[in-house]
């Protein structure tokens, strides 16, 4: 029997937007919390599954770069506004009646905007709420690390409209994921639960999700008490050395190891050890 289109998106688990609801004033939200240095972004557009438009990849831009220039700001966490989405990926509605320019325009403005993401020197992890497919998947893919809650599934559907994945999940899967695991999903469109992503390796924690936004808020609390110094340099280390040959990866590592080494942080830390106090570090001096 042919499988029908419906029958597609009945096995993806996401449908059309909900009747009726009016686009919200901001795509995506960031809020500033533990004294300006936590920032929580939220894709915003829960009446669609956070599908991302054009407007929302654009706002997303805006707010990174804001947090990369913003030294007070030493953590970041992404998740999706509602109960049901992280984000399904690309809004395939907007696109239905673009050129083929504005198509090619709107994929250079996501383009960017993972770029962005993937290039920002300070931590940054998803809090994956629900689903996340396509684009949705491979913005979370794109930060340090994922957290889950239990409901959530992770998914590239873009071959069954026709696409090959672009926005980093052939690359990211393959590196969390079993190889040959990685390309089923890439070949099938078939989407994997958050057990197994956890199992596999692709998410680090789990969470029911009435907890997971305060599990994040604790790790992302933990990550910004340290020194910004040294959690970016680490990040640094980790990112330039990998897939490295040893002593190159080495070289690096010692590289991000010494500018921390000679910080006042490192200082800081020590003393603050030694007389059983909380350590006061420095917000970075770009």
């Amino acid at each position: 029997m042919a499988t029908t289109q419906t029958d597609r998106w009945k096995a993806l688990d996401f449908g059309p937007p909900q009747a009726g609801e009016a686009e919200p004033d901001q795509p995506v939200l960031a809020d500033y919390v533990a004294d300006g240095r936590v920032a929580v972004i939220t894709l915003n557009r829960p009446h669609a599954d956070n599908a991302i438009t054009t407007e929302m990849g654009a706002r997303l831009t805006e707010i990174l770069e804001t947090i990369a220039v913003r030294p007070s700001i030493r953590v970041a966490v992404i998740t999706g506004a509602g109960s049901r989405a992280f984000s399904v990926g690309s809004d395939l509605r907007q696109r239905k009646d673009m050129t083929k320019e504005d198509w090619l325009r709107q994929r250079q403005d996501f383009d960017r905007t993972l770029y962005t993401l993937r290039q920002l020197r300070k931590p940054i992890f998803a809090a994956v709420n629900g689903i996340a497919y396509g684009g949705g998947s491979e913005i979370a893919q794109s930060t340090d690390f994922i957290i889950a809650s239990e409901n959530a599934t992770f998914g590239q559907p873009e071959a069954m409209i026709g696409l090959a994945a672009g926005g980093g999940s052939p690359v990211f899967l393959p590196r969390v994921l079993p190889p040959g695991k990685a390309l089923q999903m890439l070949m099938t469109g078939d989407p994997i639960t958050a057990e197994e992503a956890y199992r596999l390796g692709m998410v680090n924690e789990l969470y029911p999700q009435a907890e997971l936004m305060d599990a994040a808020h604790r790790i992302a609390a933990k990550i910004a008490s340290n020194s910004p110094t040294a959690v970016q340099s680490v990040k640094r280390a980790v990112q330039m050395g990998e897939g490295q040959p040893i002593e190159q990866a080495i070289a690096i590592m010692m590289e991000a190891h010494w500018r921390s080494a000679v910080h006042p942080d490192r200082i800081e830390g020590i003393g603050a050890f030694n007389d059983d106090r909380e350590p006061t570090f420095q917000d970075p001096d770009y």
